[in-house]
This record gives structure tokens, sequence and C-alpha cells, in this order.
């Protein structure tokens, strides 16, 4: 198919941006991901590197410009610099990009900056090593102090922090974690959770914090002003006067982003999710498995499911979760 096609979804939605999962095993257990007793996949239902190239050439194929890849944790997968390296050069592909929790950048870095990644976003939820150790239950906060400095000298210009707020457990470190971003020159970006799979660990609907609610709190110590820059993500991003980086606020309780939705993921077993907050999917690792040569298959079936994509998401936080999928089954 023509590298000129644009995907559409039946609300006229342009698609250009593809999270790609390639992985589900995270070396953390953060609490409003998953449970601290994880089942991971076996490994033969997880795409294998090949079929990982196949689906993101596809989408590319497709109109796709943006693809960021996610987990669980993609620096546990030995096949990234390779993938990287082999995505970074599709033709049309503007953006290549890593969410990580950053516990293993100080060892691959360099490597991912040679293969061609373009940026990185880093989880980081608390400066505190004790209050981080409780958050994701197994890390160590200076493991991930270490990869953010590593990818600094390896050269990557665009490095974002990514924040999950939780009322009780690290709100009162939002100003905290704005002076960091603005110290270190990072960009940061402030999240509310997502009620994907069942925890036990907080009750979502107390630990909620709403993205207004934080910008309030900065605005005690940071003027923010509202600019139009966007990174083909849900983000809404704010400035500063005296620092050049921006702070960004996800809501998709408080500001519902779905209007202007342009996305679509790909779990690591090779689920097509057409939308964070819905459970239909398309196995598109059966048609790579069955069409192993068969570019056009994949783009059909892909160029069909996209046609499905709902309208928007419904999350309650005074309902049980609906989506029973945890966000590391979800691709980030």
């Amino acid at each position: 198919m023509s590298s000129a096609a644009v995907l559409q979804d039946g609300f006229r939605r342009p698609i250009t941006y593809l999270r790609l999962s390639v992985t589900d095993r995270c070396n953390f257990r953060c609490v409003y991901c998953m449970p601290e007793k994880m089942r991971f996949l076996p490994r033969a239902q997880v795409l294998r590197k090949e079929e990982l190239l196949q689906v993101g050439a596809a989408f590319v194929a497709l109109g796709i410009n943006k693809i960021r890849l996610t987990g669980g944790e993609p620096l546990v997968n030995p096949d990234l610099p390779w993938l990287v390296d082999n995505l970074s050069g599709l033709p049309g592909l503007d953006q290549l990009a890593l969410t990580t929790n950053g516990e293993r950048l100080d060892r691959c870095a360099k490597a991912l900056k040679a293969a061609g990644l373009d940026c990185i976003n880093v989880s980081l939820d608390s400066l505190r090593p004790e209050r981080f150790a409780e958050l994701t239950r197994t890390g160590k906060l200076k493991r991930v102090l270490d990869g953010i400095l590593a990818a600094q000298q390896a050269g990557f210009n665009r490095i974002k922090l990514n924040v999950v707020v939780l009322r009780g457990r690290n709100d009162d470190e939002v100003l905290d974690l704005v002076r960091f971003a603005r110290r270190e020159l990072l960009d940061i970006t402030f999240i509310e959770e997502m009620p994907l799979g069942h925890i036990s660990e907080h009750d979502r609907q107390l630990s909620f914090v709403s993205s207004d609610e934080i910008r309030t709190t900065i605005a005690r110590e940071f003027a923010l002003v509202l600019t139009d820059k966007t990174t083909g993500g849900p983000a809404r991003y704010y400035r500063m006067d005296d620092s050049p980086i921006s702070v960004g606020f996800i809501s998709p309780h408080s500001s519902n982003f779905c209007a202007s939705c342009n996305r679509v993921r790909v779990t690591a077993e090779g689920r097509l999710l057409l939308c964070l907050g819905n459970e239909d999917s398309i196995d598109l690792r059966q048609v790579v498995r069955e069409n192993p040569d068969d570019s056009d298959a994949l783009e059909q079936t892909i160029r069909g499911a996209i046609s499905l994509k709902p309208e928007r998401h419904y999350f309650d936080l005074n309902e049980a979760p609906q989506i029973v999928r945890f966000m590391n089954m979800t691709g980030g």
C-alpha cells in the first residue's frame, strides 16, 4: 500500500501515533500499575522482534509518523536496540520515542541513541528513596537518577519525566518534582491515575488528584502559561517565563481528550487496542504468524480495524474498573 495513505477512524480522526509494547514484563511493581505478584505472559505468546518490526512497518506504511515503544518495561527486552535500529530507518517515520522506568537506562542509553531513538520519557513518581521504593515495590531511586544522567550524557535533548500523582502517597512532592525538572532542564508531565485493572494497594477514588489541583499547587511558586505545543499525544502543555522546560498534564478523568485522539496501541502479544478505555481488540499476532511475508494482509487488517475505533473512553472512579487488564498489559 502507498506510504501516502492516511488512516482515519469512523469519526474522521486521523490516526498518526502508535504505542507499541515490546514486552509485558517489568522489573518494577508500581502500586498503580499491577499487583505485587504479577503473572506475565508465556514468551511464545509475545511478539518476536521480527514481528514487532513487521507491525511497526505496516503502521508506518499506512501513515503513522510517530511510534512510542512501551512495555511493561521495554529495557528488559534484550532485542530493543535491534528494534530501534530497524524501526528508526523506516521512510515516513518522523519520531521514534521510548517510555521507560529508567532503571536500566544507564546501561543502554548510548546504544539507543546510536540506533536512532529520538526521545525518552522516564517515569519518576518520587524523589525520596524510601517512598520511591514503596511506590515501585522493587525500585531504587538512585538507579533511575543515574539512568536520566546517562541519557543526558548520551546526547538526548528530549527527555521528559512522567509523574502519576496519588493523594497521600506523593502529592506533597509536586513542587519538588517541578524544581528538579527545572534544575535538570527536563520536561515534566503530571498524569491522572488510569483506572485499569483491579488493585488492592489503595482506593483510586480516594487517591485521585486532578490536573487542576496540581496546577494550583504549582502556581503557588511558578506561574504557568498555556501553550499550543503538541507532541502527538493527549497532554496539554504549559510554560514558565523563567525556564525553557514545559509542564504537561494528561487528564483522562477531569478533561476528556477523546475528541482529538490520534493514537492506537499494540500490546506485547499483538492485540491492537483501539482505545485505552475499551476492551475491544484485534489479534494482529495471528495475522502476522499466518502471513509472515504478506504485508498487505496485515495492512488490510489494520485499516479495517481502525474504522471500529470507539468515539471515547468512559472512566468512572465511583465504579469498579471496567477494564480488567493492567497497564503493563496495555502498552503504556
